[in-house]
């Protein structure tokens, strides 16, 4: 789909009385070496330099300014077969700047253009006494290839020695056996079961014997392959027939070619390696044919020529590849044709003509640039020119409405046009192919809008212009008609030739041209084709014109050469000024790389109100270019540095990148252009395509963007940038059907409409409900109604708040926002439900699906709807009732009509169901002979409304039955409810329930229960078995009990106490109630309660028990603390340095400490990043596999019991196994718990500390201090190194209660982070690494001890 365009020339003529003889590049500084002479008359040999253009901007110049001179000598013709001496090979190395000349007479020359001291400037390396008839070097400049007059083939190193000697023999034929099997052949293709007397396909109808051709002029061609691996010779073998050898590189015959009739000598291998071609003449036509390495043929494509161009122009025709495969030239007498393929079909892309003076009939000679794939030089005798074109896609404008993605293809004589809108035609086929008078330069298409939608082609020729005109919504559709053919005056213009064409607005057309005076813009009216205007620019080269046009502006940029600045101008139809808009020397001439600029510049406007900053910021105008290395240049901004071709809308600036992904970029200013990341699978921005695919055309319109890939097939896409774009644009400006049936045909969630702007949505329901108008499409929209906000998960918005105030987004009632506690599906559908019921019938269907399809679904209002309805018109209802029986489960449906007490709209619903009428008309009849309470009742029953059936029961009065209710379903509270005022039944109910609490464990409330009927035995057994100590002391005083029975409860209570601990509440009962008050004091001292001990003493002036009771509980409690003391000391002295230990190792060598190093330290990549297999982990697995002894995925072994490895690698992760990948977690973890105890404890630390104090015991009061205060402050270092500070430390909140931020993702595989949580065993251990990663472990509060003072001591 892609055209060549012209984007450089520049003119040399040949210096006066010499001719022009060879010329080769100087790839360094894109210069060329010129070669004049020798030729008949003259032996004078001369070496110029023409320079780079950047360096001499003329366009053209006299010899003796533009060329430098090198060298020159007499070179007379030492073979006296030959008028004159020929060169066969022009090579200039760049790396040593020495020119090699290879001769015809024999002569190998070398010309150092700086000679180092004892080297010649100029010296013959080597000669050939029978002569040279070719000669090539080898792509890397290793090797040369010559052939000899004497049939012998040699190859030549760089320092001219010679390795191979090789001489062509007829046995040479025999190293190939050529078979055909008929591939492609009409023979081998299937043309039914009747098909009679099929000839064999593996024999042709005729066999090539490889007679010579009469234009045959015995030459011989040598061509290297690209890689330099194999070397092919074209010759004539024993003058019966041409073969074409392949040798190796070392010099071994690989193959022959099969005899081809009409063979002549014209040889080219295509660099790719794939395609040898060639020339084949017949008598009424010329094929071009391709040959495989193996000598085969291999296709062919004829050459569009007449029978007097082929006796003439193409008598003597080369062949030559550019450097990158892509272009094929075709040398004639008079003209090169470049010819491009693309899905198997061969393209005409231009057709080159020399100098108009020129009058040789020697074939010209093109040399292709073997960096630039295309820049070349074209050279006759009387001059050599200087080319650069550029592969772009000459498509129609991208600007809604007019894109209707019109594709030019040039192709000859034949211009294949499709608008991708109306028909997506696959190349080489064309929506309409338009036959043109002569071979096409450039194309160029604009759509008009006047009374219809018209577009309109500009076709450049090589001397007129024509325009043709295509009605694209005619009916029925015709194909375009040429409106005018212009030819264009040549007369004063020396080397004329036109490059360019481009529509400027609707009116005029710009053509680029230039000639040996310099370059030159025509201005033609598009109605007429008349020159308007033409102006000049001497000595200044183009680079390129491009036109581009917008709804605010039509303008016409050209990209300008001056000297060494490149800048881009703004041309005006009105004036001869060029004003520059913007320059961007800095990137495009940084180095030669980026020398040539793809001619695609696209001027875009930005929206009014933008700042504009001088020439900077151009008038709003931001210009995009793409060179040639993949920069993608915004103004004076480089976006993207792997850019391989891109497009622009008005909203987006759209290319491709060498990985092979597709971006979008939001246009707006150049400082805000965002390019999105690599990361297709997170952002709509940024997409994968197929490797090598190449960006045609876009049309936002239809959200359709063409791309070509490699081998020329089309492949159209609807990105979902342009998708959204487009419905986001729709809504914004109220055109909801756009952007519903959007949303229907591209599969985007419907939710948007509602979700991109809410305030707007629901503000104009009425005009949703006018555009999308279809009732079918409103249910639609309301089934898939859900709660998530889709504009800020799956669609987020991409672009920017600065770029979205200009296109209005969001512009109304912004401040407007709707609850986050009200259901958004409830909202809409109530919004709906109060425009629909203002609506005519024919939205009752919609009304129906608006209350069916709230969360959860409202089925009684949509009912109530239905009985309304049946009211109105009982066929609607009809209608209405199937269509709710399909929007929900039909069974109930029939319980919700069944519960609304309308016994004929649930019959209606039964009608519609797969129900057996055996099975519900009886239990309806039944129904209907009841009283209308008892059949509430029946039914409430029936549908397992146990409480609404209950209230049924209250109603009827029939308290017996309803008693039995209860019991049978449990419903006392609903009864208590009911009967509350009915002190009689309120009490039997409250019986019932009490004896139910206590029948199921509930002690608690069954005691309050008793303790309301005042049944104060069974209350404070009831307490007495919740242990509820105090309540069932009181009841049993209540009561009262005897003493004997009293005391029994009493001690039964305090033991049950003492065996939870509650030592206080132990000695409170001994003291209270048994008046034991030995036990009493002994309690309280278990519990670190001294204080109350000595108190209980004093109060009852029990002396004696302060020795036996008091300080024997003392030195207990000393004793027991000591040791717990002791105990954490030893767990923080063991633990904390092992969890150092274990941190060190992961931090050195991570892959051992999660692997245990089960493999001797074998380097084992870590291949958790890769898709497991059974064959991938069988033998070492990764991080995650090795340690669950996990293999295979989840496809191959989809019956593994996941929920079981989980909890076994939970048990292991509770272990905490030394030695195991869980032990770090559980070490840290239980430092943890060790501070959560050594702050339960302080405070009875301190109580023992007191009590030890207060009796005297102060040496063991301070042992006690001193190592509760060593614990702390080793707890303190201890909490430092275990849990060190992070960005989300645990935060005090005052009470010692911690609070840390939430975290993303929870739950059995789910996403965390960002990444995918592993199910299963690999889900434990996932955890357990982010808990080492300080992610979840928690640190935890020390609380401070503090000593007392009585006990301190001043260290000395």
């Amino acid at each position: 789909m892609r055209n060549l365009r012209n984007v450089h020339r520049s003119l040399l003529e040949s210096p006066h009385g010499l001719q022009l003889t060879a010329s080769t590049w100087d790839v360094e500084t894109n210069s060329v070496i010129c070669a004049f002479g020798p030729c008949k008359g003259q032996a004078l040999l001369q070496l110029k330099r023409w320079n780079n253009p950047a360096e001499s901007p003329d366009l053209v110049s006299a010899a003796d300014d533009a060329l430098n001179h090198v060298a020159s000598w007499d070179a007379p013709c030492p073979n006296p077969d030959l008028e004159c001496d020929e060169i066969l090979d022009l090579h200039y190395f760049s790396d040593t700047s020495i020119v090699c000349l290879v001769l015809a007479g024999g002569d190998i020359i070398v010309v150092r253009e700086d000679p180092q001291i004892g080297e010649e400037k100029i010296e013959i390396v080597g000669s050939v006494d029978v002569g040279i008839s070719a000669a090539v070097w080898s792509p890397d400049e290793e090797l040369l290839a010559i052939t000899t007059r004497a049939s012998t083939f040699l190859y030549m190193t760089r320092d001219f020695e010679n390795v191979t000697d090789i001489t062509f023999s007829y046995d040479d034929l025999k190293a190939s056996k050529h078979v055909s099997v008929g591939w492609g052949k009409t023979e081998t293709q299937f043309k039914g079961k009747r098909a009679r007397a099929l000839r064999d396909p593996t024999m042709p109808e005729t066999v090539d014997e490889g007679t010579l051709n009469e234009f045959d002029k015995s030459d011989t061609t040598i061509s290297w392959r690209g890689d330099g691996a194999y070397v092919a010779v074209n010759s004539i073998e024993s003058n019966l027939r041409r073969v074409v050898r392949v040798y190796s590189r070392e010099g071994t015959l690989d193959s022959a070619s099969e005899p081809v009739d009409g063979l002549v000598g014209a040889l080219s291998w295509r660099p790719a390696g794939n395609l040898l071609a060639g020339i084949q003449r017949h008598k009424d036509h010329i094929d071009v044919v391709f040959f495989e390495r193996n000598g085969l043929r291999h296709g062919q494509f004829p050459l569009r020529l007449t029978e007097d161009e082929i006796t003439s122009s193409a008598a003597d025709v080369s062949l030559t590849w550019n450097i990158d495969s892509s272009v094929l030239a075709v040398c004639l007498e008079d003209r090169v044709q470049l010819w491009s393929m693309g899905n198997y079909h061969y393209y005409l892309k231009q057709e080159i003509h020399p100098l108009a003076s020129t009058s040789s009939q020697k074939a010209l000679s093109l040399g292709w640039h073997t960096e630039k794939p295309l820049r070349f030089t074209l050279s006759s005798e009387e001059g050599i020119q200087r080319f650069e074109y550029n592969p772009v896609v000459c498509n129609g404008p991208t600007t809604p409405p007019d894109d209707y993605g019109i594709v030019a293809v040039i192709d000859g004589k034949n211009l294949k046009v499709t608008s991708m809108r109306l028909a997506n035609v696959p190349p080489p086929m064309a929506l309409h192919e338009l036959s043109l008078s002569e071979n096409a330069c450039d194309v160029t298409v604009n759509v008009v809008r006047i009374n219809e939608i018209v577009a309109f082609i500009g076709v450049l020729h090589r001397e007129s212009i024509s325009l043709y005109e295509w009605a694209l919504t005619a009916k029925p559709p015709t194909p375009p008609s040429l409106r005018w053919l212009k030819k264009i005056p040549l007369e004063g213009y020396l080397g004329f030739m036109q490059q360019q064409v481009a529509f400027n607005g609707e009116e005029e057309l710009f053509v680029l041209a230039s000639g040996v005076n310099g370059s030159f813009v025509r201005i033609l009216d598009r109605k007429s084709g008349s020159i308007l205007k033409e102006i000049s620019f001497a000595n200044e080269s183009f680079r390129g014109l491009i036109g581009y046009q917008t709804k605010l502006d039509s303008d016409t940029c050209l990209l300008l050469r001056v000297a060494s600045a490149v800048s881009f101008s703004r041309l005006k139809s009105n004036t001869n000024d060029l004003r520059v808009v913007r320059t961007l020397g800095g990137f495009l001439n940084s180095s030669p790389r980026v020398e040539a600029v793809r001619l695609q510049f696209p001027q875009l406007q930005l929206p009014q109100g933008s700042s504009q900053d001088g020439d900077r910021q151009g008038d709003g105008l931001v210009i995009f270019g793409l060179a040639d290395n993949g920069l993608l240049i915004a103004n004076e901004r480089i976006l993207a540095r792997n850019c391989t071709s891109f497009l622009v809308t008005p909203a987006h600036l759209i290319f491709t990148t060498s990985q092979h992904l597709l971006k979008f970029v939001h246009i707006s200013r150049v400082e805000e252009l965002e390019v999105p990341p690599d990361t297709p699978e997170l952002d709509e921005r940024c997409r994968s395509i197929e490797r090598g695919a190449r960006l045609v055309t876009v049309m936002p319109s239809i959200f359709a963007l063409v791309m070509q890939m490699p081998r020329g097939n089309l492949e159209t896409i609807y990105p979902r940038a342009l998708v959204l774009a487009g419905i986001r644009h729709s809504i914004n400006i109220k055109r909801y059907k756009r952007a519903f049936l959007a949303c229907r045909s591209q599969r985007v969630d419907m939710n948007i409409l509602h979700d991109h702007d809410p305030a707007r949505f629901l503000a104009n329901i009425g005009l949703f409900l006018d555009q999308v108008e279809k009732v079918e499409h409103i249910d639609l929209f309301l089934s898939q109604l859900r709660e998530e906000d889709v504009s800020k998960s799956m669609y987020k918005e991409t672009i920017g708040a600065s770029i979205s105030g200009h296109d209005g987004a969001n512009s109304e009632t912004l401040s407007v926002r709707i609850s986050h506690e009200v259901s958004k599906v409830n909202s809409v559908c109530n919004a709906f439900l109060e425009v629909l019921h203002d609506r005519t019938p024919a939205r009752f269907q919609n009304i129906i699906t608006a209350h069916v399809c709230k969360v959860p679904p409202d089925l009684d209002a949509g009912l109530l709807e239905i009985a309304r309805i049946r009211e109105q018109s009982p066929q609607e209802a009809d209608r209405t009732v199937e269509h709710i029986c399909f929007l929900t489960d039909v069974n109930r449906l029939y319980d919700n009509a069944l519960g609304l007490y309308d016994l004929e709209l649930t019959l209606l619903i039964a009608q519609q169901s797969q129900k057996d009428p055996r099975e519900y008309l009886p239990f309806l009849q039944n129904l209907q002979g009841m009283t209308p309470l008892r059949r509430q009742y029946s039914i409430d029953n029936h549908l397992e409304r146990l409480g609404k059936a209950l209230k049924h029961l209250h109603s009827l009065n029939v308290f017996e039955e309803a008693k039995s209710y209860v019991l049978k379903h449990d419903l006392y509270v609903e009864a208590l409810e009911l009967y509350r005022y009915q002190e009689d039944h309120l009490a039997e109910i409250m019986r019932l329930y009490a004896d139910h609490l206590h029948q199921i464990s509930n002690f608690n409330e069954a005691g309050i229960a008793y303790d309301y009927l005042q049944d104060y035995v069974a209350a404070s057994e009831s307490y007495r078995l919740a242990h509820l100590w105090k309540e069932s002391l009181a009841c049993a005083t209540l009561i009262p009990l005897p003493r004997s029975q009293l005391h029994s409860l009493a001690r039964t209570l305090a033991d049950a106490l003492v065996e939870s601990k509650d030592f206080f509440s132990a000695a409170t009962v001994h003291l209270d109630y048994l008046s034991d008050i030995s036990t009493a004091a002994r309690l309280f001292c278990k519990g670190y309660f001294f204080a109350d001990a000595l108190r209980t003493i004093g109060l009852h002036q029990r002396l004696d028990l302060l020795e036996p009771v008091i300080d024997a509980g003392l030195v207990e409690g000393m004793s027991s603390m000591t040791e717990f003391l002791a105990d954490c000391k030893s767990q923080l002295h063991a633990q904390v340095p092992r969890i150092r230990e274990l941190r060190t190792k992961k931090a050195e060598d991570p892959l051992s400490f999660f692997d245990g190093d089960v493999n001797g330290s074998a380097d084992i990549p870590d291949n958790v990043s890769l898709a497991p297999t059974d064959a991938s982990t069988a033998g070492g697995g990764s991080l995650f596999t090795r340690y669950t002894n996990r293999t295979g995925t989840v496809g191959t072994n989809a019956t593994r019991k996941t929920s079981k490895n989980r909890r076994r690698e939970e048990r292991k992760r509770a272990r905490g196994k030394k030695g195991s990948v869980y032990e770090e977690e559980y070490l840290v973890n239980s430092v943890g718990r060790l501070v959560q105890r050594v702050n339960t404890v302080g405070e009875d630390v301190r109580r023992l500390v007191i009590g030890l104090t207060r009796r005297g015991m102060r040496e063991r009061a301070r042992a006690v201090e001193t190592a509760m205060v060593d614990l702390v402050q080793l707890c303190h270092s201890a909490v430092a190194d275990v849990f060190p500070t992070t960005t989300e430390t645990a935060v005090d909140d005052g009470d010692g209660a911690r609070t840390k931020p939430a975290e993303e993702g929870s739950g059995d595989g789910g996403v965390v982070g960002g990444l995918l949580r592993p199910k299963g065993a690999d889900g434990v251990l996932w955890d357990s690494l982010e808990a080492g990663l300080e992610k979840k472990a928690e640190r935890p509060l020390l609380k401070g001890f503090e000593r007392l003072s009585i006990l301190s001591h001043v260290e000395t």
